[in-house]
């Protein structure tokens, strides 16, 4: 499919329903990212405790936002088939990277599969995929949850990309890919650190009830110390797949959602009936 400009653009627009659900998942998101930095001192809530709320609440908003898709026409079974295809070999390349010095391939397929299923499918993906690979590796965990709606929002960036063909379109994606490969370990330290009794360096611990300025400075150090040598390789090997495989990649699934006509409804026209 491509845009008005004659650019590649995403197959499957989101509907309001589903672009509604998307918007909640979001910000169920936030809320559980963010919400150490506005509780007060003694909350004495751990990820450990509501995670499972969390992902039981992910679970069913994905569900609603697919059940949404297939009852507007969304997507039928075909596009169903291919996400589900796309999820498993996402959650592949999870067990094949494992995190190992922060090299996680799994997210130039989230970069490639999100530019062209789009914002809402890419999300899903990204959160099936980390589930996928969580259930294969036997890492299903507090933090489980967490990975699944940063995931999901690697993918709904890449759909929301602007419209761009050929070199320029690689190179655009290549870019996401690091600057996603950064944020995604930037928002993910969020779920343990506000949490960290011992551990953090002198001067980079959450402190309860302080300003959120203040607490957003520590987390910052916290970040370059810790965490910015692992995000960084994830990052650049995205770009690298990118920029070596991303041509192929792109048009075998473009060419897939060709064939499986996405997003096109049949329907009789009334014609002239045959001359005898």
């Amino acid at each position: 499919m491509t845009s008005q400009h004659g650019q590649p653009g995403p197959v499957l627009a989101v509907r309001w329903r589903a672009g509604a659900t998307l918007v909640v998942t979001s910000l169920v998101g936030l809320a559980a990212f963010g919400w150490p930095f506005l509780a007060q001192p003694g909350s004495g809530l751990a990820h450990s405790a509501d995670a499972p709320w969390l992902f039981v609440l992910l679970i069913a908003l994905l569900t609603a936002m697919v059940v949404a898709e297939l009852s507007a026409g969304g997507l039928d079974a075909k596009t169903v088939a291919v996400l589900g295809v796309l999820a498993a070999a996402g959650g592949a390349l999870r067990v094949l990277g494992a995190g190992t010095a922060g090299l996680e391939p799994m997210f130039f397929l989230l970069v490639i599969a999100g530019r062209v299923l789009g914002r809402g499918m890419g999300f899903v993906l990204g959160a099936l995929a980390v589930l996928v690979g969580a259930f294969l590796t036997g890492g299903v965990g507090p933090w489980a949850p967490f990975q699944m709606i940063a995931a999901g929002w690697v993918g709904f960036g890449a759909g929301s990309l602007p419209a761009a063909g050929g070199r320029p379109e690689r190179v655009l994606l290549a870019g996401y890919g690091l600057v996603s490969g950064l944020l995604y370990g930037l928002v993910m330290n969020l779920w343990f650190w506000p949490f960290l009794t011992s551990g953090a360096p002198a001067g980079m611990a959450f402190v309860p009830g302080d300003p959120v300025a203040a607490n957003l400075s520590r987390y910052a150090a916290f970040y370059l110390a810790t965490s910015l040598g692992w995000d960084l390789p994830r990052g650049v090997l995205t770009a690298v797949l990118v920029l070596v495989a991303g041509r192929p990649v792109l048009a075998s699934l473009r060419r897939g959602t060709r064939r499986a006509a996405f997003g096109i409804t049949g329907q009789f026209v009334a014609g002239h009936e045959a001359e005898h």
